[in-house]
């Protein structure tokens, strides 16, 4: 039986049936006809002429190179920095030169200025042209120096001669030039160490050659600028300047007084070279156990222990505890044999612990890593700035100084002239005496008298080139045990480059591990 179905209307119950539709909303009226060709014709401002195809016109267009952001060429954004200046302090500076002749003298004299130390090029020509100027004798005022620029063809890249006259009103005072000069110096350091920093960051990021040669390179680009050192000019002198420190040397040398160099403890040879002088290259060279080694730390104890004076000792061959072990025996005068392998009396003790005192307060910094040359260049300016007066630096021994990353075999002969030609450029760079050790080859064996000469120096000659002082060491009863000159040491000074060469003869206390002038056996 069919059920009955409530008396609804037809409309409301087709609204009941079908689904509910959201109402269309109704277009707004246009208050005039447009026609549908103009709107085609004319289209919206930023819309393009031609549309795509209905099918394309909502794709993403494909991602090129122009569509990215351009970070590096972008002209919105610069994170560039200004480099350190002042130029105030640049203007001061040679407004009060223009004003005042007492000016000029204190900026070059005592601050020592320099043209590239001003920031503004047009500064650096300006002061280029006062110092010119005033070394011809003539007044370095606004009038003489835009005569002197005009003559150049520089005075308008500097501004005109009115920019000179600014230069005059723009200085407080003529008398504080001196103080202006050493801000616009001092600006200019934190420049060059700006830059020494941007060519640090490059080597790091370039990454080429072993990596303690690159810090080695960088410690040097920062040394530069500590020490204002400028590698495109030279620092000379005059004999006005140093003059009177050289007589005042010569007279003291023939007063008798202490000597000018670094002594070694051996009367006759300081005798010979006045000490050794800073800035010297000094090779002691001979053949396996002659005895390098303690001639070495012979002259180390002179300099550190007696008179004081910081030292600095490379051992490339023994460890520290055993150079300081052959220190307590030479300062001790204790057996070397008794220390290592016990048997020390009473006295000896004492003699000990006397002998120890003296070499722990001494100031001999002792090194016993193997390294290469840039390591122990890099050592050794760090040392110097920490210790100022540092007086010696040995190094034990030049055979076993290498070059990182440098095939040892093929290039040997190469490698030693480059490691004997930059210690010799670190001696002056120091300002110190610098002792390398070195072997000879064989050839002394070869020879009846077995006396060493200079050119059994071994793998390379560039050693008695670059070397101040070569010193050989023989031992005659190392090759005949019943020598009549035994316990005898010969320190032949083959080259002297600043006096005449001789033969030393001083006795040889190798028990003691040391040798000794003739006059103390």
């Amino acid at each position: 039986m069919r059920r009955a179905r409530p008396d609804r209307p037809r409309e409301q119950h087709r609204e009941l049936q079908a689904p509910q539709r959201r109402p269309r909303t109704p277009r707004r009226a246009a208050r005039h006809r447009i026609d549908r060709n103009t709107v085609r014709a004319a289209p919206c401002p930023g819309r393009p002429a031609n549309p795509p195809d209905r099918r394309t016109r909502f794709r993403r267009p494909p991602v090129s190179s122009t569509t990215l952001p351009q970070h590096h060429d972008a002209p919105a954004a610069n994170f560039e920095r200004v480099p350190p200046q002042d130029v105030d302090a640049e203007q001061s500076v040679l407004g009060g030169m223009l004003l005042s002749k007492d000016a000029i003298g204190d900026v070059v004299d005592n601050v020592k200025l320099r043209g590239p130390d001003f920031y503004r090029p047009a500064h650096e020509t300006i002061y280029g042209a006062i110092l010119d100027v005033h070394a011809k004798g003539e007044p370095a005022d606004p009038i003489t120096i835009a005569a002197e620029l005009t003559k150049r063809g520089e005075i308008a890249r500097v501004g005109g001669a009115s920019y000179l006259h600014t230069l005059v009103q723009s200085v407080p005072t003529a008398a504080n030039a001196e103080y202006y000069a050493e801000i616009v110096h001092e600006r200019a350091v934190l420049r060059r160490l700006v830059e020494a920093g941007t060519r640090i960051t490059q080597m790091g990021y370039a990454a080429q050659g072993e990596l303690n040669e690159i810090v080695a390179d960088a410690a040097q680009e920062i040394a530069g600028v500590a020490e204002g050192a400028d590698t495109e000019e030279g620092t000379f002198s005059l004999p006005s300047e140093h003059v009177d420190d050289l007589l005042k040397e010569i007279e003291d040398t023939q007063h008798g007084k202490d000597l000018t160099g670094v002594k070694t403890g051996y009367t006759d040879l300081d005798m010979l070279t006045g000490g050794l002088q800073p800035g010297q290259l000094i090779l002691i060279a001979g053949r396996p156990g002659m005895g390098k080694s303690t001639a070495a730390m012979d002259i180390a104890r002179q300099c550190a222990i007696k008179d004081g004076r910081p030292c600095a000792f490379l051992s490339l061959e023994m460890p520290t505890h055993e150079l300081g072990k052959r220190v307590l025996s030479a300062e001790g005068k204790i057996g070397l044999h008794k220390i290592r392998n016990g048997g020390m009396d009473e006295a000896d003790w004492k003699k000990l612990a006397t002998a120890s005192q003296c070499y722990r307060e001494a100031p001999l910094h002792i090194n016993d890593a193997s390294q290469s040359l840039a390591d122990i260049q890099s050592e050794l300016r760090r040392l110097k700035r920490t210790e100022p007066d540092l007086a010696l630096v040995v190094v034990d021994y030049m055979q076993l100084v290498r070059i990182a990353g440098r095939s040892r075999p093929q290039v040997r002969e190469q490698e030693v002239a480059e490691i004997s030609r930059s210690f010799k450029l670190l001696a002056k760079e120091l300002n110190l005496p610098i002792i390398v050790l070195a072997q000879l080859n064989r050839g002394p064996e070869m020879r009846a008298d077995k006396k060493p000469a200079l050119s059994d120096l071994r793998e390379s000659g560039s050693q008695e080139q670059d070397a101040d002082i070569v010193i050989l060491l023989n031992r005659p009863d190392a090759y005949e045990k019943e020598s009549p000159r035994s316990g005898e040491v010969d320190l032949i000074v083959a080259k002297h480059r600043n006096g005449p060469t001789a033969e030393i003869t001083v006795a040889a206390q190798l028990h003691y591990s040391r040798f000794v002038d003739m006059a103390q056996t």
